[in-house]
C-alpha cells in the first residue's frame, strides 16, 4: 500500500469518526433538551408536579390576583380539617341563614331555615360552586364569615401561602382578597395529600339538590379522563380561572391558570400545560419514606444502631429518558450520641442529575434511642478515646 493511499484511507476514517461523534453529541444533547413551555394566554399560571413539588412552567406565579371561586378550595380545606379533627361530621346539619340564602352569584339553591347536611353543602360548594353553600359552611363552622376568613388565613400561613389573604369564603369581589397561582398550587397539593377520601368529589360531574341538577363547570373532566379536579372561578375582576389536576401513569400534575378571557380559554390553556408536562417529563420515587436507609453506630445508647430514613417518600421530576443520570448520596452525621429523639436530623439525602440538585432532604431518626446504662456509657467513652469505630 502506498503512502498516499494510507493517508487517504486515514483521512476517510477521520472524517467518518468526526461525523459519528457529531451525531452522537447531537443525540446526547437531544436527550437532555426539553422544549420551552407552551405560550399561555393568561395573566398568571403555574404547572407543578404534585409529589416532588417541581415547577415545570410558570409566569407571574407570585402576582397577587383576585381568585374568584378558587377561594372555595380553601373553604373546603378548612371544613375537611374540622371533620378530621372531630369537630364536625358529614351527617351533621347546618341551619341556613338569611345571609347565606341571599348571597349572590352561583347557587346551590338552599332555603332559609333549611337544615342541610354538611356533606351536601360540601358537594354544593365543590361541584355546583354554590356561594350560598360556602357561606352556610362558614357560619356553621365559625359563627360568622369574617371569623371563618380568619381561620382560612391561619391555614394559608401554615401551608406557606405567602401571598394570600382571604376576606370571604366564596370569592365574590372584596377589597384585600387575593392569592397567587403558586399559592393555589400549594393549597391544592395539600388538599389532595391530606384528604384523598374527599378529593374524589372534585371529579364528580354533576350534583342534584332540591330537585335541581347542576353540572361541574370544569369541562376538562369530560374531555380528559386523566383530569380529576379541581375548581373553576369567574368574576369580572378575576377573569376566568381554573385549577386542574390530572393523573397519568402514577404521575400527578397540578396546573393553575388565572385571568383568562373565557371559559373555553381557561380549559384549553390548562390542557396545554398538562399535556406539555406529561409529554416531556417523568416522575420517579427514589426512596421510600419511613424506611431505614442507614443504620449508623450510636454511642452511649441502649441500642447499638439507629435506623435513619426520610420522613416521607422522595420523588424527583426529570426530563424524559434521563433517569440513568440520576445519582443519590446519603451522608450520615459522624459520632452520633444518645439520647436521640425520634425525628432528630442526623444526616442528609441528596439527589442530583448531571450536577443539578433535584432534592436535598433531612435524614432523620426513625425511632428514639435512649441513653444506655452507666457501664455502656463508660465502655463507649473508653472506646471513643481509643479511637475504636465499633464497640460491643
Amino acid at each position: 500500500m502506498t503512502s498516499s493511499s494510507r493517508t487517504f484511507k486515514f483521512a476517510i476514517f477521520l472524517l467518518f469518526s468526526l461525523i459519528f461523534t457529531s451525531f452522537q453529541l447531537r443525540a446526547e444533547e437531544a436527550d437532555i433538551l426539553t422544549p420551552t413551555p407552551p405560550t399561555v394566554a393568561a395573566g398568571s399560571y403555574i404547572l407543578q408536579d404534585f409529589r416532588s413539588g417541581k415547577v415545570l412552567a410558570e409566569n407571574n406565579a407570585d402576582v397577587k390576583l383576585a381568585p374568584a371561586s378558587l377561594t372555595k378550595i380553601m373553604t373546603v380545606f378548612v371544613v375537611f380539617t374540622e371533620i378530621r379533627n372531630g369537630h364536625l361530621h358529614l351527617d351533621d346539619t347546618a341551619t341556613i341563614s338569611q345571609k347565606a340564602w341571599a348571597t349572590g352569584g352561583s347557587k346551590m339553591f338552599i332555603k332559609v331555615d333549611d337544615k342541610v347536611k354538611i356533606e351536601d353543602l360540601l358537594k354544593g360548594v365543590i361541584i355546583q360552586s354554590g356561594n350560598d353553600a360556602s357561606v352556610a359552611l362558614a357560619e356553621h363552622v365559625a359563627g360568622d364569615e369574617s371569623t371563618f376568613a380568619e381561620m382560612m388565613n391561619q391555614y394559608a400561613q401554615r401551608l406557606g401561602m405567602l401571598n394570600t389573604h382571604f376576606v370571604d369564603s366564596n370569592g365574590l369581589p372584596a377589597e384585600n382578597h387575593y392569592t397567587t397561582a403558586r399559592d393555589l398550587a400549594t393549597l391544592t397539593s395539600a388538599l389532595i395529600k391530606e384528604f384523598p377520601e374527599y378529593y374524589r368529589w372534585f371529579s364528580q360531574q354533576e350534583f342534584t339538590y332540591n330537585n335541581i341538577t347542576q353540572h361541574n363547570r370544569n369541562t376538562l373532566l369530560s374531555r380528559d379522563g386523566s383530569v380529576d379536579g379541581v375548581k373553576t372561578g369567574f368574576t369580572d375582576d378575576a377573569g376566568y380561572c381554573l385549577v386542574a389536576s390530572a393523573l397519568r401513569d402514577d404521575m400527578r400534575l397540578i396546573s393553575v391558570v388565572m385571568n383568562t378571557k373565557s371559559a373555553a380559554a381557561r380549559a384549553a390553556e390548562n390542557q396545554n400545560l398538562l399535556n406539555y408536562g406529561f409529554r416531556f417529563f417523568e416522575a420517579h420515587k427514589i426512596f421510600q419514606g419511613k424506611t431505614a436507609l442507614a443504620e449508623p453506630r450510636v454511642w452511649k445508647g441502649d441500642e447499638k444502631n439507629a435506623p435513619l430514613g426520610l420522613a416521607e417518600d422522595l420523588y424527583v421530576t426529570i426530563p424524559r429518558r434521563q433517569f440513568d443520570g440520576v445519582k443519590s448520596e446519603i451522608v450520615v452525621d459522624p459520632k452520633i450520641m444518645a439520647p436521640i429523639q425520634e425525628g432528630a436530623k442526623l444526616g442528609s439525602v441528596k439527589v442530583t442529575l448531571k450536577g443539578e440538585v433535584l432534592a436535598n432532604k433531612d435524614l432523620i431518626a426513625l425511632t428514639a434511642v435512649q441513653q444506655g446504662g452507666i457501664f455502656r456509657r463508660a465502655y463507649d467513652s473508653i472506646a471513643m478515646l481509643l479511637g475504636k469505630s465499633d464497640a460491643k
